[in-house]
């Protein structure tokens, strides 16, 4: 759990919850709850992960294809 408290008593709230906001993204407590929220079986994770490569794979043409000057397939 992450605590801040006020260094002195002239500190301004704002000050304070920047400070907070701050420590809370270094720690990643946002990102892992945000990745927590749905729970994806690792089935759909590999499948998500080699359609990515496909993608990828597939940009990777195309691109050679466009700076060859020949158009892409569509």
């Amino acid at each position: 759990m992450i605590q801040v408290t006020r260094k002195d008593s002239k500190e301004s709230v704002e000050n304070l919850i920047r400070r907070f906001t701050r420590k809370v993204q270094q720690a990643g407590v946002v990102a892992t709850a945000k990745q927590a929220e749905y729970f994806e079986k690792p089935i759909s994770k590999r499948d998500r992960r080699t359609k990515a490569i496909i993608r990828k794979e597939r940009k990777a043409i195309k691109m050679k294809k466009i700076k060859l000057g020949q158009q892409p397939q569509r």
